[in-house]
């Protein structure tokens, strides 16, 4: 009985930890939509660490927060209305995660389409904050 419960007790202290950057990740991606729909590149960018990389589809890697800036300023003369949905967050240790996701949007233009795809996150801590550290997302499912 002891060691149930002793087994009990050592997943639950894995689980907890996964559950709470979970949910503060998911907390940043609600903002990360509320500044970019607010047009706030500056802002979108500091959820980044400052050497982070994003992955665009079909294009360079783009370094460090004021590029991502520039890139999502230029992305968002495109598409707008960003909805991300959080699938799975694994914990890579108490200052790290990575989260697994599905995004979609919608193109500007005169013929609007919605857009779906997926992408992956690596997430830092740094000091007490999340930061996006590794950005790479494509279309399809």
């Amino acid at each position: 009985m002891r060691s149930i419960a002793l087994m009990i007790a050592f997943v639950i202290s894995f689980t907890a930890p996964a559950l709470a950057q979970k949910a503060e990740i998911e907390a940043i991606n609600a903002k990360w939509i509320e500044l970019f729909n607010k047009g706030d590149f500056s802002g979108v960018a500091s959820l980044y660490s400052t050497d982070a990389t994003a992955f665009p589809p079909g294009s360079a890697m783009v370094h460090g927060r004021s590029a991502i800036e520039a890139m999502w300023k230029s992305m968002a003369e495109q598409v707008g209305d960003p909805k991300l949905a959080t699938l799975d967050v694994k914990p890579l240790g108490p200052s790290a995660a990575r989260e697994i996701g599905t995004f979609a949007l919608k193109t500007k233009g005169p013929t609007p389409k919605d857009v779906t795809g997926k992408y992956v996150v690596v997430w830092e801590k740094v000091d007490d904050d999340w930061k996006l550290t590794t950005d790479i997302w494509n279309e399809g499912n």
